[in-house]
């Protein structure tokens, strides 16, 4: 992934020496195991940890170039650190044994660093759901002026959004998170199933009870796929401030630093730029899920088709992830918010949002829905079309007043009646 959108926590996941060093640790834990079991001796475990692990990439790459295999080339970098010893190495183990139980590790990795980011997301838009808990706002149905809402329930549904996204990532984690130390087609016939049992333990990973020598990936397509779900939750929190950041809504917008510049013509613009590239990087993480849902699909009992694809997706798709859900917790912590904008939007049909409950008295008053629906709806087109006020025609018609005396009419213009239950939502959401 580019530097532009790369954290240094997530890169590091993914840089050769964390991964050499995790393939380490699998070959070492490997010995203990194998030690233990009498397979290999003692002193060839002990020889392994006590050899200098700096290991140097561009040795291993030159290795590479000669083999054409990662793993051998690293475990003969490795013998060349360990010395004759070396040979007991990699005992009755198979590359996808290394290579699948690291990408475990890394995806476990990556995954504490994702729930760490939502963590923070989920702190931020709490703060900000509560702050505007009441602040009145419109709702809109296919963007167009619907009932009131309040700003702090908008964000109250992603929120609740994002914790389910939470409990998807805990669970993917889970998922991915299996060790595969089986021997050639998974049957174990050259390793005994404890080793396996002890580096998993090792790396806190569980064992996989049937790896067919790679380890399923499903697994994998399962992760991947919630990361999916996770960018679809960010682009859609993402959609809904850069439409209240539009001119003609202007409800709430994007800090504007000072010294900022919305555009290299116009001097007045402010842009939505940071939620416009949110929207841009979900696109990215999405497109990992289908190759991961084809990476299912292998032949027998292992090829290598997924390894290209896992090589690019693994890194890409969770450093584009981890930058944009922490892009996204600065959006909301310092996002500016416009209730007075809010207000003047809410008042700008004349109270027409006020329809549905007029329809309701009407048919509580006698008249029939289909009557009532008609009344109300040839009040509110009128005011619609001629920017009239909603209330005071209602009053003047002289169906509607046979049912509704003029105090009752107003009764009905209460933004209060919109609110009444948002506080039972929020104890739902926050658990309070």
């Amino acid at each position: 992934m580019i530097p532009r959108y790369s954290r240094p926590a997530m890169v590091r996941i993914w840089e050769p020496e964390n991964r050499f060093q995790i393939w380490f640790e699998i070959e070492a834990h490997a010995c203990d195991a194998q030690a233990a079991l009498g397979v290999i001796p003692q002193e060839a475990a002990t020889a392994v940890w006590a050899c200098d692990r700096a290991f140097d990439i561009a040795r291993i790459d030159e290795i590479e170039r000669e083999t054409r295999h990662d793993v051998i080339a690293f475990l003969t970098h490795l013998g060349e650190k360990v010395g004759p010893l070396a040979r007991f190495v990699h005992q009755g183990m198979t590359s996808s044994d290394v290579l699948d139980t690291c990408l475990a590790v890394q995806l476990t990795q990556a995954a504490d660093v994702l729930l760490a980011d939502l963590d923070a997301l989920l702190a931020a838009l709490k703060t900000v759901a509560i702050e505007h808990k009441f602040t009145l706002t419109i709702g809109r149905s296919h963007g167009i002026h619907a009932e009131p809402t309040t700003f702090g329930l908008k964000l109250a549904g992603h929120y609740a959004a994002f914790k389910r996204n939470q409990t998807r990532l805990l669970a993917a984690r889970a998922e991915v998170a299996t060790c595969a130390i089986s021997g050639p087609v998974g049957t174990f016939a050259t390793i005994d199933p404890s080793v396996e049992a002890h580096v998993a333990a090792k790396l806190g990973l569980a064992v996989e009870p049937v790896s067919t020598q790679i380890i399923p990936r499903d697994r994998h397509a399962a992760f991947f796929a919630t990361l999916g779900v996770i960018a679809s939750s960010i682009e859609h929190l993402a959609t809904e401030i850069r439409h209240l950041q539009r001119t003609e809504v202007r409800e709430a917008e994007e800090f504007f630093h000072p010294g900022q510049k919305g555009s290299s013509a116009m001097p007045h613009k402010r842009n939505p730029v940071l939620t416009e590239n949110l929207t841009g990087l979900a696109r990215i993480v999405r497109s990992a899920v289908v190759p991961a849902l084809e990476n299912v699909t292998l032949w027998h009992e292992r090829d290598i088709s997924h390894s290209s694809v896992e090589r690019m997706i693994g890194p890409d798709a969770t450093i584009t992830l981890d930058f944009a859900l922490a892009r996204l917790t600065g959006v909301i912590e310092k996002l500016v918010v416009y209730p007075e904008r809010m207000q003047a939007n809410l008042d700008s049909l004349g109270g027409l949002h006020f329809s549905q409950r007029v329809l309701l008295a009407l048919t509580q008053a006698g008249l029939s829905r289909e009557g009532s629906y008609a009344a109300v709806q040839r009040n509110a087109m009128k005011s619609w079309q001629e920017n009239l006020d909603f209330k005071a025609l209602l009053k003047a018609d002289a169906e509607v007043a046979a049912a509704l005396p003029a105090a009752a009419i107003d009764g009905l213009f209460d933004p209060a009646f919109h609110t009444r239950q948002v506080e039972a939502i929020f104890a739902r959401v926050f658990d309070e």
